[in-house]
């Protein structure tokens, strides 16, 4: 098992950038891909960016590029997402998600608990 644990969401005024950190722990040799997604009130949930484990190949959905970066450090199993330029229309509530070699692309796993970002106007 992996277990996934987020940070550093909260209370930014548009145009404002904020990181969220996401530690992982446990199996952590089982990562295979990770990625960051975004949950707002009424909508479905969508997937924002995401990251190989080893080499750090990275894709982002049309609406954050440009503005958003997803790293990870595997020495020190945690993968970040820095948001910039944020607008209110990124309010919502961010995941990461990690999967296993074992699981297609786009079936992950591992979630964490999630973590909340407020983007006021």
């Amino acid at each position: 098992q992996v277990q996934l644990v987020e940070s550093g969401g909260g209370l930014v005024q548009a145009g404002g950038s904020l990181r969220l950190s996401c530690a992982a722990s446990g199996r952590t040799s089982n990562i295979y891909h990770l990625g960051w997604f975004r949950q707002a009130p009424g909508k479905e949930r969508e997937r924002v960016a995401t990251i190989s484990w080893k080499y750090a190949f990275t894709t982002y959905v049309d609406s954050v590029k440009g503005r958003f970066t997803i790293s990870r450090d595997n020495t020190r199993n945690m993968m970040y997402l820095q948001m910039n330029t944020l607008k209110p229309e990124d309010t919502a509530v961010y995941y990461c998600a990690a999967r296993s070699d074992s699981r297609p692309p786009g079936e992950y796993e591992y979630w964490g608990q999630g973590i909340q970002v407020t983007v006021s106007s």
